[in-house]
């Protein structure tokens, strides 16, 4: 044969275990974070879907040997959340929210426009593999209702055009800005006078805003007994929904003596939990605070980690804040690079890790207990308490967990003295909110105001009323959880106590507005769709419950309903309230209560004519706006 070459044999394909296993540094670099290799089972899970699309059953198998897990708890995890996929999807995702803001500015007619322009209906992939199109709960952006996440941006308000231009060049689409509204109402804004300052979310923006001098303070010059006083002097009232006095939930927390001896205790570390996982309708609040000014929740928890004897601390941020999540970790990085985060802060002895820990697309883990199971590498089941996670918490270990307002209010705190926030709020609830404002108001957004301002003033004053010279006919206060007010109930002042004495709650100050062209049937099929969808199944007075209404309430709106039903679903409601681990249960039975008592002749017609009471005239005006 002379000086012919050898035949060679042709390289394998890699496998797909050979592909999984170029991932192992950076899935070693991810686990190293965290105290128990399982916490890292989110970001793992993330890491091989953005590498390969979606995360097969070889996938799972590959990350309970990492783990140390089983298979099925891998399986279990993956199945549970909404963003993690067990199969390809198109090159394009576009996801349409269907929730109650969205609905009210016309999602519906959207989302048929674009399943004709696509030739697919929701849940399907174009056959070359283009477009895959999908019906979402809230993405938590209804002040740009109707609002549309295509692939990892969020686009919006949805109009003709937009379709359009998403068809033919979806690449092109610009994602929406954050249209702040302001603080009319207050002569100094507290929590949002950075967010129009150009680059706000730099460090060296907010250093040069004299950001950080807060938390040097508390470090070097102050006692974390000396923190909890001020914070709890300003009547700082915890802002993620549940309102509880900060500064006595900082006290819970158990100090590194032994009581009376002053001799130092064998204590389990402690650690600080920022639930930034925003997920209730109607609410827009924390993604304004994590993309404008980042570095001031960073700042509030180096005070709030300080004065609780924390020396590692978790984000926990919602799933589909991918851009939020890059903005944050961007500060966090910053941070470190400045010696703010770290070994030795501020040249004291004290030391303070930060982690950023994105979710994976679940409602239930805005609910503490659930975001501590999630966080640990398990489903988000919400825990029985007590124990409370004060004494036991992440890890087993004694934990404070915030919201992500509550912290961003602690600076000011800090250098203006509690007494002086404490004035600005109203009654018990101290300093100022910041109000979501969605649905049927003309100039919809997010605005800070004292919590002494009223439902009225919000509505009217601030976001310049109704459209179109239309009534206003009913408001949520607080999120889609919270009992509905008619028009005759807003003058109500919004702090926690105000709205409680008025029969709802101040909740996530996410106010849906609806004028009289809103069928209620129609806006409590809405809410009772996302709570049967968001249940997470562990209770079973809240699983069967919650479907059950979303049936009954299905039926009523096709058409099909029956004499019994008002009083069927207000069983329901009674049945799932106060019988659960946790409060989703009462949650979604609220706004079954609320809707049907304040609005029960409309409810009847309904059932009684087969249709709705609107007029013609009125659902053609619904229609125009679909359009």
């Amino acid at each position: 044969m002379g000086n012919c070459p050898e035949p060679r044999t042709p390289s394998p394909e890699p496998t797909i275990a050979m592909n999984l296993e170029t991932l192992r540094p950076e899935a070693e670099t991810i686990i190293a974070k965290y105290e128990q290799k399982l916490a890292a089972m989110l970001p793992v899970l993330h890491l091989i879907q953005a590498r390969f699309g979606s995360i097969s059953l070889e996938a799972e198998a590959w990350i309970a040997q990492l783990l140390g897990v089983s298979p099925a708890h891998v399986h279990e995890v993956v199945t549970f959340y909404t963003l993690l996929r067990q199969q390809p999807i198109g090159a394009t995702h576009v996801q349409v929210c269907m929730n109650l803001s969205c609905m009210l500015k016309g999602a519906e007619g959207h989302m048929t426009r674009l399943s004709e322009r696509l030739g697919i209906k929701p849940g399907e992939t174009t056959k070359d593999g283009r477009f895959t199109l999908s019906e979402v709960e809230c993405l938590c952006a209804c002040e740009l209702a109707p609002m549309m996440q295509v692939n990892d941006a969020y686009v919006g308000p949805i109009t003709p055009e937009l379709i359009e231009q998403l068809i033919s060049h979806p690449e092109q689409l610009a994602p929406s800005s954050l249209p702040f509204q302001g603080a009319p109402g207050l002569t100094e804004p507290v929590l949002s006078k950075r967010f129009t300052l150009k680059d706000s979310q730099l460090i060296e923006t907010y250093v040069r805003d004299d950001g950080y001098q807060m938390a040097r303070k508390a470090v070097t010059e102050l006692t974390p007994e000396e923190v909890i006083e001020t914070v709890t002097s300003a009547n700082l009232r915890g802002l993620g929904g549940a309102g509880f006095p900060t500064g006595k939930k900082w006290s819970f927390i158990p100090k590194d003596t032994i009581p009376s001896s002053g001799l130092p205790s064998v204590a389990k570390p402690k650690f600080l939990v920022v639930n930034a996982d925003e997920g209730e309708p109607g609410t827009i609040k924390d993604r304004y605070l994590i993309e404008r000014d980042p570095h001031r929740l960073l700042e509030g928890m180096i005070i709030a980690a300080y004065a609780t004897g924390c020396r590692k601390a978790y984000i926990y941020i919602r799933g589909e804040y991918v851009h939020p999540t890059r903005i944050l970790q961007r500060a966090v990085e910053e941070a470190y690079r400045y010696g703010f985060l770290g070994k030795k802060i501020f040249n004291s002895a004290v030391d303070l890790d930060v982690v950023v820990h994105r979710g994976a697309g679940a409602y239930i883990c805005g609910e503490e207990t659930a975001l501590l199971s999630s966080l640990e590498g398990g489903k988000g089941f919400p825990r029985l308490k007590p124990p409370f996670p004060a004494i036991s918490g992440l890890f087993g270990c004694p934990t404070v967990i915030n919201n992500v307002e509550t912290l961003a209010c602690v600076p000011a705190i800090l250098q203006k003295g509690g007494e002086w926030f404490a004035k600005l709020g109203y009654g018990k609830s101290g300093g100022t909110r910041l109000y979501s404002l969605s649905g049927h108001v003309n100039r919809p957004g997010l605005y800070e105001a004292s919590q002494g301002v009223t439902l009225r003033e919000l509505i009217f004053d601030y976001a310049g009323g109704i459209p179109e010279g239309r009534s206003l006919k009913a408001v949520v206060p607080g999120g889609i959880s919270a009992k509905i007010l008619r028009a005759d109930e807003i003058d109500v002042r919004m702090d926690f106590d105000s709205l409680l004495a008025a029969g709802t709650m101040a909740g996530s100050a996410g106010v849906i507005v609806m004028d009289e062209t809103t069928c209620m049937l129609k806006a409590l099929l809405y809410a009772a769709k996302f709570f049967a969808h968001e249940s997470c199944g562990q209770c079973s007075p809240c699983r069967e419950g919650t479907g059950w209404a979303y049936r009954v309430i299905q039926r009523i709106a096709a058409g099909q309903g029956r004499a019994h039903d008002l009083e069927g679903l207000l069983s329901i409601a009674s049945n799932m309230e106060g019988k659960t681990i946790c409060v989703f249960a009462d949650a979604a039975a609220w706004p079954i209560q609320s809707y049907i008592t304040k609005f029960r002749e409309e409810f009847e017609f309904h059932i009684r004519e087969g249709r709705c009471h609107l007029s013609s005239e009125i659902r053609g005006q619904m229609a125009e706006v679909r359009r």
